[in-house]
């Protein structure tokens, strides 16, 4: 997430935190209820920070957009913005996450790596199509889980890392002013 925090702070204000297990230099997440309290009480503390002025965007790698999803349900925000959702656990397409997904009314970007095992497209598609949230894809060609493409992908289409990243932030930056925003 330290590169994604660098891109986001040249679009805006980001308010980074550390879930206990990371702080704690452990390998193993905390459970669910654990990593939302946590993430509650981050959002609480930008909140104070800003004086609840500012739009909110949650906007989380991976986990971190998932727990997003879940806080959004507890929480007001004006939109959320998952960096490679994992929807199958541990890459085990049995294995959706996609209740939090379903029960969401908070408009939601995703951006997804077209190699990325953890959210396939056509699982995520599926999912999208059921859910009752506004709801938004960009796609990353050959972008892992990481949205990071090879070096062969990249040589190939004549582009670079900064040129797919700054594509996905500018649809960030389209999301949040057409959607997520009042």
């Amino acid at each position: 997430m330290q590169r994604w925090t660098q891109l986001l702070s040249r679009i805006g204000d980001v308010e980074i935190f550390d879930y206990p297990y990371m702080r704690e230099n452990r390998k193993r997440p905390d459970l669910l209820p654990q990593l939302i309290a946590a993430h509650r009480q981050a959002l609480a503390e930008a909140l104070e920070k800003t004086g609840a002025t500012a739009p909110i965007l949650l906007i989380g790698k991976s986990m971190g957009g998932r727990v997003g999803c879940h806080v959004a349900l507890e929480e007001k925000v004006d939109g959320l913005i998952c960096l490679g959702y994992p929807l199958c656990a541990m890459g085990d397409r049995t294995k959706l996450r996609d209740e939090v997904l379903r029960a969401l009314t908070t408009p939601i970007l995703f951006v997804q790596g077209t190699r990325d095992s953890l959210c396939p497209l056509d699982l995520l598609e599926r999912v999208r199509q059921e859910m009752k949230a506004p709801n938004f894809l960009h796609v990353v060609e050959a972008g892992d889980h990481s949205l990071l493409v090879r070096k062969r992908d990249l040589a190939a289409a004549d582009e670079t890392q900064d040129d797919v990243d700054r594509r996905v932030l500018e649809v960030i930056v389209t999301f949040a002013n057409t959607q997520a925003l009042p």
